[in-house]
């Protein structure tokens, strides 16, 4: 390893790196990123791995302490062959969304690229996550870690207890609804002081003589309390369930007939870790983007300090352009639009805009055009808004001229596709409006309820899936959900497909 000479303001002078220089570059840009950025961010564990351990975080979706399950190890297996073969590479590094936030590095990177990683994980994402208000709401970044510890030990425990197949066949439906298995709008029902006690019986695994399904919910086995009936109208059935309910796996985990404590306890295990990784999903533009923007801005910042030679400076901006490459839409290589290019574009036109804005931009964005913190401003986007709504609200005639952006119908009735609209004044909001749609998860992911369930008669479930744009369901993927559906309920599953009208 060449070491940096005397006297020199680098942080390093070569490709090999070691944890000295390691914490001498966190420091320079930890320095930026705090006081100059004013990020926010949770304590950083940054953690060197090589690439088989990158290729085990890669199987089961990076997050450590992970139970185990047979789709995990075909995805390993799936993944080291492509990289094996030279058919993949592999992330230069992988963050995870807790408290401490811990940051993976592959060790076959050079010292110029854990500098470039560390700032964008260990302070870009770190930041979003600390901040945004979808991680906020739906996300735990104190207890992830314990509740992991304990999601691998009871599902340990229960393979043991009552056997792999037994439990492998209650994981693998659970996986199969798991999209279906999040809240989306609202927060769930805050369980009761009963329901706490008798879920807290299961995971220590002590049961009660009195069944504890029944103080789950006594209406699944079609027992009555005092003044009740069993024969209730539709309408107070469907109330007394709370439908409809758009969470089909917690339905299931609160009211399914046949299934034992311990199952309902594995079903609330998938769904808890669903409903961590939704925010995700629903920031990927931004989260990236932000990430982008603050590595991007920090290796300029060291470079122009003296901190970075010309080769290292190099080496990271390569690796940069790589990262928000965008194809045309006429390239070979174009397989849609790179959240990062986007992400990082608008984040870099929010500046354009605070800092010299044309007037254009007065007229699109009069609160944001000659703004004079532009930091201020892209902390709070940061803070504020998903991808849907950041792209409604912040993507300028600008950046749809630069990235040549137009709209197509696909009109099933007719023959060829119609370009709608193109990048001009008369197609900016459109586009715009378009273009946000295409983020927006009510439109991405099937809408599927559960609207009726009679507990005290044939123990039928009825799901309606609300039909946009005639698009319906995949028929095998279909049949493969309801067989899924009718193996954690134990009875008949119906699903029936609802149209909508939407205006324009």
């Amino acid at each position: 390893m060449l070491d940096v000479k005397p006297g020199s303001n680098l942080l390093f002078d070569g490709p090999e790196w070691s944890f000295e220089l390691l914490e001498k570059a966190r420091d320079a840009i930890e320095d930026i990123a705090l006081n100059d950025l004013g990020l926010n961010v949770y304590q950083n564990q940054i953690e060197i791995i090589s690439a088989e351990q990158m290729l085990d975080a890669y199987s089961c979706t990076g997050l450590p302490l992970m139970y185990q399950h047979w789709s995990f190890g075909k995805h390993f297996a799936r993944d080291e062959a492509l990289y094996r073969t030279g058919r993949q590479g592999l992330a230069y590094e992988i963050v995870i969304n807790s408290n401490p936030c811990i940051s993976y590095n592959m060790e076959e990177n050079t010292m110029a690229m854990q500098t470039l990683v560390m700032a964008h994980a260990a302070f870009g994402h770190n930041h979003f996550f600390k901040n945004n208000y979808l991680f906020l709401q739906w996300t735990d970044a104190d207890g992830i870690h314990d509740y992991l510890a304990f999601a691998k030990n009871y599902i340990a425990a229960c393979e043991e207890r009552y056997g792999l197949d037994a439990v492998e066949e209650i994981l693998d439906s659970a996986h199969a609804l798991q999209t279906q298995g999040v809240f989306r709008y609202g927060r769930p029902p805050k369980p009761t002081a009963q329901e706490l006690e008798a879920m807290q019986r299961v995971r220590d695994g002590h049961e009660s003589a009195r069944s504890l399904l029944d103080i789950w919910t006594d209406a699944t086995l079609g027992k009555t309390k005092e003044g009740e009936h069993p024969d209730e109208p539709q309408g107070a059935r469907r109330k007394s369930l709370n439908l409809p309910q758009e969470n089909i796996l917690y339905f299931l985990e609160k009211h399914s007939p046949i299934l034992k404590p311990w199952q309902r306890e594995l079903l609330r295990i998938v769904r808890m870790l669903a409903q961590y990784f939704y925010p995700q999903k629903q920031t990927k533009v931004m989260n990236e983007g932000c990430a982008t923007f603050v590595h991007y801005y920090i290796i300029n910042e060291l470079f122009s300090q003296g901190r970075l030679s010309e080769g290292a400076f190099m080496e990271m901006m390569h690796s940069h352009t790589n990262v928000v490459l965008q194809p045309e839409y006429d390239d070979p290589r174009y397989s849609g639009i790179n959240p990062y290019a986007l992400g990082f574009a608008m984040m870099m036109d929010i500046k354009r805009i605070c800092e010299t804005p044309t007037q254009e931009d007065r007229e699109w964005f009069p609160d944001l055009a000659g703004h004079a913190e532009w930091r201020a401003v892209l902390r709070d986007a940061w803070a504020n808004y998903r991808d849907e709504s950041f792209i409604q609200q912040f993507l300028s005639p600008h950046l749809m001229r630069k990235f040549k952006l137009f709209t197509l119908v696909d009109d099933a009735d007719q023959k060829d596709l119609v370009v709608s609209q193109i990048h001009n004044r008369a197609g900016y909001k459109e586009i715009r409006r378009s273009l946000a749609q295409q983020y927006d998860l009510a439109y991405l992911e099937p809408d599927i309820q559960v609207t009726d369930a009679d507990l005290s008669g044939d123990r039928r479930l009825i799901l309606s899936h609300t039909v946009r744009d005639g698009i319906q369901l995949e028929e095998k993927n279909k049949e493969e959900v309801l067989r899924h559906l009718r193996t954690l309920w134990g009875y008949d599953v119906c699903l029936n497909a609802v149209e909508t009208v939407v205006e324009r």
